[in-house]
Order: structure tokens, then sequence, then C-alpha cells
């Protein structure tokens, strides 16, 4: 076998393990799946996982990683162009929140991003985060969620940066509920969606994000916040 046989075949094997990863944390969870039930499904050695990843918390980053880079590049290369296009302007929330949370939906609905099963692993990741992955999720990609959280400072001057805040956690909540599909909506209040699944994936972006903007225009509710507090307040903690 020449060397770019081998590097073929070892790319191959770590894509495998990737994808098989990628199901079992969506299917049971990071804590129910072990390195053993994921080779298994990747049809790979557990000596194969090692080599690639050498732990469990390694594949889950490297898992994250691969998906989210690619919509995280895609996420401040929407943002800069918008900013370019705003000639120095605030931009629309409109457009921020389209260009975030738009974004996701976009991308990872195309099977070679992921597809269905990446969005609900990360739906599930968002929700119930072993500390590791929170501690990652939140270093990883600081800088990508410290530029929108300025953008829609800029874009709502009127609006306390505390509460601006807040209201993107609900909104990272309410896009991690609805990317988990509707088999949660029927657990919970037992109600029938009268959608195909077609039509539910078709509608589910336009559907979000007038709920988003909803909650990003309410009305301020009634409580003291102070300046430094606002001033300091980090979209993850």
């Amino acid at each position: 076998m020449t060397k770019q046989s081998q590097e073929l075949t070892q790319k191959d094997t770590r894509e495998r393990i990737l994808d098989a990863a990628e199901l079992m944390f969506m299917q049971h969870g990071y804590d129910g799946s072990s390195m053993r039930t994921v080779t298994s499904e990747a049809g790979v050695n557990l000596a194969a996982a090692n080599y690639h990843f050498g732990s469990k918390e390694a594949l889950m980053q490297a898992v994250l990683r691969r998906r989210l880079d690619v919509i995280n590049q895609e996420r401040m290369r929407l943002l800069d162009e918008a900013e370019a296009k705003a000639g120095g302007k605030p931009l629309k929330p409109s457009v921020i929140i389209d260009c975030f949370f738009g974004t996701l939906l976009r991308v990872a609905a195309d099977q070679k991003a992921g597809g269905e099963t990446f969005l609900r692993l990360l739906g599930r990741t968002i929700t119930d985060p072993s500390d590791f992955i929170r501690t990652f999720m939140s270093s990883e990609y600081a800088d990508v969620l410290e530029r929108y959280k300025e953008a829609l400072f800029r874009s709502l001057p009127d609006v306390p940066k505390a509460e601006i805040v807040w209201r993107f956690h609900f909104m990272l909540g309410a896009t991690s509920y609805a990317i988990t599909g509707t088999d949660s909506l029927r657990l919970v209040t037992d109600w029938q969606v009268d959608e195909g699944v077609a039509e539910q994936e078709e509608n589910l972006l336009p559907r979000l994000m007038s709920f988003l903007l909803g909650g990003l225009r309410a009305p301020l509710p009634k409580i003291e916040i102070s300046v430094e507090e606002a001033a300091s307040a980090p979209f993850v903690k």
C-alpha cells in the first residue's frame, strides 16, 4: 500500500468514526455512549478510535468542531458582508438573527453538513451539556459570540445590554428545542402537528425566525439592571 493510499484509508476511517459518534451521541447522549458502541457502529476496532482521537471527550469535541467550524465561518462571513453593506450603520436585528440562527438551520440541514442528525445532537448538547462541553463551546467560539453580541448592542442601543444577553440566551434555548424536532412537542403536550415531515422542515426556519424576533422586540420587563452588570455580561457562562 502506498503512502497516499494509507492516508486515504486513515481519513476514511476517521470520518466513519466521526459519523458513527455523531449518530450515537445524538441517540444516546454523551454519557450514554461508549467508545465501544461508537466503534461497533463505525465497523472499526477500538484501537483505531484511540489512534485518531485518544479519548471519548476528544472524540466529542471533534464531532462538534467538524460541523460548527463550517457554521461559524459562514456566520462570520455573512456578518462581515452585512456590515460592509451597511456602511458603518447598525444592522437591523432581523439581519443579525438570520445570520446567526438562520445560518445554523440552513447549513446544518444540508446532509453533507450533518443534516438532521447533527441538528438533533446540537439541540441535545445545548440543552443538557456536560461540563467539558460547556467549557469547550464557550471558549472555542468566543470570538463569534462576541461579534454577534456587539452587533446586537449597536442594533438595539435603547435596550439594556444585560437584557439583550438574556434574550439571546432565551433564543438559544428556543432554537435548540426547535431543532430536536416535533417528537419532543408530542411527548410534552400530546398535541398532534398537522403537517408532513417535509412541510415541517420547510416551515421551521420562517416559524422560528418570527418567534425569535418577537421575543427580541418584546416590551422590557420592569426590573432594575445595573450598568456594570450589563457591560460585562457574556453570552455563555
